[in-house]
């Protein structure tokens, strides 16, 4: 393995280079990423905020999270989708989320088409899951940036209005919610029960 690839923490777990560079990056690798999510409201704040994260780090995801959960209503859909051009004006204002009106307007719309969708939001997102890997991931360059199980899942959800929701952004869905586990071999959470 690399010294690139995997690192030992001071607590002696080797982990993902990326989830040990930060404390944040490390609790959300230890505890989170990697971990099957099924919760709607959780799968919509992800699904969101992976859309809020094309273009920039997700440690600056992570930083501002609790921002986001406060503002955009704890996630929930049916209160996000009722927010109206002056909720987008005011977001624009707030210095503690990422002001992109794109990225919020799409969040709005995002709740807007889950309200519309005729099965709960899980079941239409793990319906692209992939089968598990026959083998897992060495290094990060072994791991894909888009599948063909992302880029159907960006057609459905596209066809379904919503927005920043391109192939790339909808892997990193699912690799966020536990499609898929691309935690690296020699990652103490690889391949870990959840």
């Amino acid at each position: 393995m690399p010294p690139s690839d995997l690192v030992v923490g001071d607590d002696g777990l080797a982990r993902c280079r990326w989830g040990a560079s930060d404390p944040e990056y490390r609790r959300y690798h230890d505890e989170e990423w990697g971990t099957p999510q099924h919760d709607d409201i959780r799968l919509f704040e992800k699904l969101c905020l992976e859309g809020f994260q094309a273009g920039l780090s997700w440690i600056t995801i992570l930083r501002r999270r609790e921002a986001f959960r406060e503002v955009f209503h704890g996630f929930d859909p049916a209160r996000v989708a009722a927010m109206t051009e002056a909720d987008v004006e005011r977001l624009l204002g707030d210095a503690r989320i990422i002001r992109h009106r794109g990225k919020i307007e799409a969040t709005i719309q995002n709740a807007r088409a889950t309200l519309a969708l005729e099965l709960p939001l899980h079941d239409l997102l793990w319906s692209f899951a992939p089968p598990p890997r026959v083998a897992r991931p060495v290094h990060f360059g072994d791991v894909p940036a888009v599948t063909p199980e992302s880029t159907a899942m960006s057609k459905e959800l596209r066809k379904r209005g919503y927005r920043f929701v391109g192939p790339t952004t909808m892997y990193a869905l699912m690799q966020a919610c536990g499609m898929v586990d691309d935690h690296l071999a020699g990652c103490f959470r690889a391949g870990a029960p959840n």
